[in-house]
Formats: structure tokens, C-alpha cells, sequence
């Protein structure tokens, strides 16, 4: 019998949900591309249920336990004597979620000698030492395209929103004013702006899709070059390097994953070169930009506006800059954990288990590190230090 060790946020402040503002969500069966959408043999909650926080426990209880397993559902992971390291050494399975990461690094993989699977409710597998996992011959899985379409819409959202100068108008009104002065002083429309991103994979290709009919003129940087095809359909001009791109740019999204070759990347170095008065959104990782270089540039205007829900460590701490620093729209991680996207990532999660403590091939879109080796989509999108 297997342990799993499963690591999600608190719930919320008010207590589990009773009832939620809707009573059903839509079912997505297929993705764009064909891939399909999670296909468990079954699940035990209603999707559209809170499955994320602690209480939600990804709605794994009944089924793991009902086969003898043993699972284990925790916030606590981070500081001495967490739950998550007081029961690591002994657990098969580490479940967690990007927004909330059970951060695996080298020094407590090599403490968890029965660890043989770590799996991302979600994607993003960057809070795992991907080289530790390949050592130790740790199975690396994530429940990929489940929440990409979730991440895009909220990449158009925080965009509309710093140009737009969303946040502060609707703070005047909260606080009972009507000086549009104040609110249109830095609002601008997004029609005619050149907008890029940091690759072009599942988000980056649905964030240009979604902002094609706002009339933008769409760039884009990828390790992968795009299909003619779709470069001719969505207008596109394609640019070897972020370098290359960013000066032409009035928006800059990011949508890369976290590898050695994107840590850092939006440093004082890159920011210098990026139009005065540009945006930034950040909802990939938050290491891909350098922290105070950020602060640094919206404190003297060279960017006009950085938005994301991504952070590091996660959670941030209250002393975060990025909390107080100037024109900013950032959210706590949630871009992709949308009830909506629970449904998916928590029916993918159960897939992953039902495959592996079956001994079946899991998903290859789905693995990341197999067999000690990057496998799946981990072999497309990742690179490591080995």
C-alpha cells in the first residue's frame, strides 16, 4: 500500500464553502490541439467544487482510501518541522500545486527514500529539483493543458487592466470619489500597441489568439518556431530572443517555463532595453524576472505597469516590495485555479494515480522526469543543469 502525501492551501478565511455562486460549470472534454481533457475512471466531487484547498483534499479521499492507501493532506510545508518533513521520509507520492508548492528540493528528495512519484496539480513542475528527481529515479508528473486557458485569460485580463488603469478607478469609486482626472491620467487603449511573449507554447499561443480581435500587432520569442500556418493566420513576427523582441514591444507577457536558461532573464539588463513606459505580466514563474530590477524600473518609469499572480517563495511574505511597489496589479497565485480549472486538474491528479498504482504507462503528455531521464512534455519544454 502507497502513501500520499498531499500538500494545498488553507481554506478559505470564511470556513469551506456551503454553496457557490454558480451551479455548474461548462464540461471541457477536448483542448485546442485535440488533446483530451482528463479521463479518470471516475471521480468522487462535483465539478466546480472547491478541490484545492485543504478540505477539498483534490477529491482523493474516498478513492485512495477505499484501496488501502493512506493519504496525508497538509498546508503546512514550509520552516523546521513542517508536516511535509515530518512525513516525507516515509511517503511514495508527493502531490502539490503550483500556486501553493510543496517545494522538493535535492536536499529533501534525498531524505525521502521511498519517494517514487511527485505529482503537480497543476503545471509548473519548477518547484521540484528536476536533476534530484533524474538521480533518484523519482517519477515527475503534471496534469499538462488542464489550466493553460485559465492562465491566458488571466494574462488579457491583467493586461486590460494596467493599461486600461482598471485597478485604480475602481479603487476611487470604493472610496467613494469621481475625479476621472485621476483615473484616466495613465489609461490608454490597448488598440494599435505591439504586444509579445516570451514563448509561444499552450498560453502563449491561446494569449495571442485571444488578443488577435483587439487589434494588437502580436510577436513572439520561442525555442519552438510556430507553423507558418498560424503565423499567417494571427499575423505574427517571430523573434529569435527575448533580446530581439522586447524593444518593439509596448506589452510583454511571459509565458516560459522556469529552467536555467529563463531565470533571471528580466533583469536591469533586459528592462533597460524594453520601450519607456511599457507593461510587463508575469503569470510563468516569478524568478524569470529579477525582483528588485522590477521595483526598480516601475519606481523610475520604465515600466508604466508589471502585473502576475506568480511569486517567489510562495507565499510571499508581507515585507514582499512587489506588495508596495508603484503601478502594480498583482494577484496571489490563482491565475490557474479557477474552480473551473480545479475540476480538470483534480480529475487529471486522479488519472495519474489510478496509472501508476496500477502499473500502466502514465499519460506521456503528462510526464515531465521518467525513467531518470526528461520525458513528455518535460523533454519539450524543460532543460537541466546535468
Amino acid at each position: 500500500m502507497a502513501k500520499i502525501l498531499c500538500v494545498l492551501y488553507d481554506d478559505p478565511s470564511t470556513g469551506y464553502p456551503k454553496s457557490y455562486a454558480r451551479d455548474e460549470i461548462p464540461a471541457i472534454t477536448r483542448y485546442p490541439g485535440g488533446q483530451t481533457a482528463p479521463t479518470p475512471k471516475a471521480i468522487d466531487f462535483t465539478p466546480g467544487e472547491l478541490l484545492g484547498s485543504v478540505s477539498g483534499e483534490l477529491g482523493l479521499r474516498s478513492f485512495l482510501e477505499s484501496q488501502g492507501h493512506t493519504l496525508v493532506v497538509t498546508s503546512d510545508k514550509d520552516g523546521d518541522g513542517s508536516i511535509l518533513d515530518r512525513e516525507l521520509p516515509d511517503t511514495d507520492v508527493v502531490i502539490s500545486q503550483p500556486f501553493w508548492p510543496a517545494y522538493l528540493t535535492a536536499e529533501r528528495i534525498a531524505k525521502a527514500p521511498n519517494l517514487k512519484l511527485a505529482i503537480t496539480a497543476g503545471i509548473g513542475s519548477d518547484h521540484v529539483d528536476l536533476d534530484a528527481a533524474i538521480e533518484h529515479g523519482v517519477t515527475v508528473a503534471e496534469v499538462t493543458y488542464c489550466n493553460s486557458i485559465s492562465v491566458a485569460e488571466h494574462v488579457v485580463m491583467m493586461i486590460l487592466g494596467l493599461v486600461r488603469n482598471y485597478i485604480p478607478s475602481y479603487q476611487v469609486v470604493v472610496n467613494g470619489g469621481w475625479n476621472i482626472a485621476d483615473c484616466v491620467q495613465r489609461s490608454y487603449d490597448l488598440e494599435g500597441m505591439h504586444v509579445g511573449t516570451v514563448a509561444a507554447g499552450r498560453i502563449g499561443t491561446a494569449v495571442l489568439r485571444r488578443l488577435a480581435p483587439f487589434d494588437v500587432n502580436l510577436h513572439y520569442t520561442d525555442r519552438h518556431r510556430l507553423p507558418e500556418s498560424v503565423e499567417r493566420e494571427l499575423n505574427l513576427t517571430f523573434h529569435t530572443s527575448a533580446a530581439e523582441m522586447v524593444p518593439h514591444c509596448d506589452v510583454v507577457t511571459i509565458n516560459a517555463p522556469l529552467h536555467p536558461e529563463t531565470e533571471g532573464l528580466f533583469g536591469e539588463k533586459l528592462l533597460a532595453t524594453m520601450k519607456r513606459g511599457s507593461y510587463l505580466i508575469n503569470t510563468a514563474r516569478a524568478k524569470i524576472a529579477d525582483r528588485d530590477a522590477v521595483v526598480k524600473a516601475l519606481e523610475s518609469g520604465q515600466l508604466a505597469g508589471y502585473a502576475g499572480d506568480v511569486w517567489y517563495p510562495q507565499p510571499a511574505p508581507a515585507d514582499h516590495p512587489w506588495r508596495t511597489m508603484p503601478n502594480h496589479g498583482m494577484t496571489p497565485h490563482i491565475s490557474g485555479s479557477s474552480l473551473s480549472a480545479q475540476a480538470r486538474y483534480a480529475a487529471g491528479t486522479r488519472e495519474i494515480l489510478e496509472s501508476w498504482l496500477a502499473g500502466t504507462p502514465i499519460r506521456d503528455e503528462y510526464l515531465i522526469v521518467d525513467g531518470g531521464r526528461l520525458a513528455g512534455t518535460g523533454a519539450h519544454s524543460y532543460s537541466t543543469r546535468m
